[in-house]
């Protein structure tokens, strides 16, 4: 294995030291990590491929599907490459610009995918609510329109990340336990006060997951308010197969999530590679998992993916 042969108090370099107390079982663990990766990819450029080639697709429901698939592919790419590069050839090497760039990034993304879905849960109450308007409510430069203050939004909350850990003094200790710049990792080898950056990412998390939370429980309880409303059981059977999917992807995006954090802020008695392990998995589960949930809910998606995939 190549070593990265970097001094510990090289100014212009951290050190990712990988998962901690499982240093021998760094290949062996690269193989979930990987195959995870991998399978994300491969799902989510499907996922954009056939709706960009198929018309019938370009609906708004799609259209997010689609900003999903890129925030997926753009967060587990942040880390697992190099995460990988630790695992595989032991270069836990990055410099100091690339180790702000990528906590910009990796914060940015899962804003934003937050972001992407409270819109789809909105986007699921218009079509069950008020379905007659759907098409005029919900038309596609309106989806553009908020994804775009998503966008705005996640910038915004998460710019000053960076800027918080470059005015940080780091003296010896450049070696960060974790396999990706997580923010507060980072914070932490420094030799300064980090009170700031503490108080400042749990007030954006705590904000931005009781704003967006709440707004979904809200769209979810006009749903069901209105599913229960119906005296049909087939409609009630065909309203919540519309949310199905939707409720899925949001469980396997917020509880990894959740895990990680709430480990990462009260779980002191959490031995450190148990904490790392967990955190990864939030950017490896819901990339891998959202375009084979949709892919076996959505009838539409199925098949156009059958159609292409049997056209190769």
């Amino acid at each position: 294995m190549a070593v990265f042969n970097l001094t510990p108090s090289d100014p212009s370099t951290f050190i990712l030291t990988g998962i901690p107390g499982l240093e021998a079982a760094h290949v062996w663990i690269s193989i979930p990590f990987s195959t995870s990766y991998i399978i994300g990819l491969l799902g989510n450029f499907i996922v954009l491929f056939v709706v960009g080639k198929e018309e019938t697709l370009h609906k708004p429901m799609y259209l997010l599907l689609c900003m999903l698939a890129l925030t997926d592919i753009g967060m587990s790419t942040s880390i697992v490459p190099k995460a990988l590069c630790i695992f595989w050839f032991n270069l836990k090497g990055i410099t100091v610009g690339g180790c702000l760039t990528q906590t910009f990034f990796l914060h940015a993304g899962a804003m934003m995918n937050s972001a992407v879905l409270v819109t789809m849960a909105y986007d699921r109450y218009v079509a069950i609510c008020d379905p007659l308007r759907y098409a005029t409510i919900l038309t596609n430069a309106r989806i553009s329109k908020l994804v775009l203050v998503g966008l705005l939004r996640a910038v915004l909350f998460v710019l000053p990340l960076p800027l918080l850990l470059s005015r940080l003094p780091y003296c010896g200790n450049r070696f960060i336990p974790h396999t990706y710049c997580e923010h507060i990792a980072v914070a932490k080898i420094s030799c300064g006060d980090i009170a700031v950056n503490r108080t400042y990412t749990l007030v954006i998390t705590l904000v931005v997951l009781a704003l967006d939370l709440t707004l979904i429980a809200l769209s979810y309880g006009l749903i069901i308010r209105a599913v229960l409303r119906m005296s049909s059981k087939e409609a009630h059977q065909k309203a919540l197969n519309t949310c199905t999917a939707h409720i899925c992807v949001m469980l396997t995006s917020y509880i990894p999530f959740l895990f990680s954090h709430m480990t990462h802020r009260f779980g002191q008695g959490i031995t450190p590679h148990v904490h790392i392990i967990l955190a990864n998995l939030y950017f490896l589960i819901p990339p891998m998992l959202n375009p084979i949930i949709y892919g076996v809910k959505s009838k539409e998606l199925r098949d156009n993916v059958g159609k292409y995939t049997c056209r190769m």
